[in-house]
């Protein structure tokens, strides 16, 4: 899962550290809370990843109910999509856990290509989710390097 946050065409430096250093420690107490696991931040960027290190049956419906639970203050774009990534340590000097592969390419464009105060997700997604939650049909939308894709809005969960 890929969020970006948006907030800040009227603020200082200051202001901007302070609301990230916000967000993102209440994104990561979340984040333990559902057994998830945050990747990293890049600038507004927020990857956080469920399955991983260890794998779990349920990540799908951990990461949408994090979502749903997080998404109502914020002014972000949210893109979800599961599936088989590559894990690793890199780098020498400064060690990093990152993930590769086409997954996060296609959650990144889910992201990219949705629409501000929306969890947008693919139709894997969907299809594993469809009994416990709700969505709304976006319709196809072309995504780089993958063409056209129906694509869901998570709602919320049933119930």
């Amino acid at each position: 899962m890929t969020m970006i946050i948006f907030r800040f065409t009227c603020m200082s430096a200051i202001q901007v550290v302070n609301l990230l250093n916000s967000i993102f420690s209440t994104f990561d107490r979340l984040t333990e809370q559902h057994g998830l696991k945050r990747i990293k931040t890049i600038n507004d960027a927020y990857m956080v990843v469920g399955g991983l290190p260890t794998r779990r049956p349920d990540h799908t419906q951990a990461i949408a109910l994090f979502n749903t639970e997080n998404n109502q203050n914020f002014n972000n774009r949210i893109g979800i999509h599961s599936g088989s990534v590559v894990a690793g340590v890199i780098d020498l000097n400064k060690f990093a856990y990152d993930l590769w592969g086409d997954t996060l390419n296609i959650a990144s464009r889910m992201e990219s290509q949705g629409i501000v105060g929306k969890i947008q997700v693919t139709e894997d997604i969907y299809k594993s989710l469809c009994n416990k939650f709700l969505f709304q049909k976006r319709g196809e939308i072309e995504v780089k390097g993958k063409g056209k894709m129906t694509t869901y809005f998570l709602v919320g969960q049933k119930g």
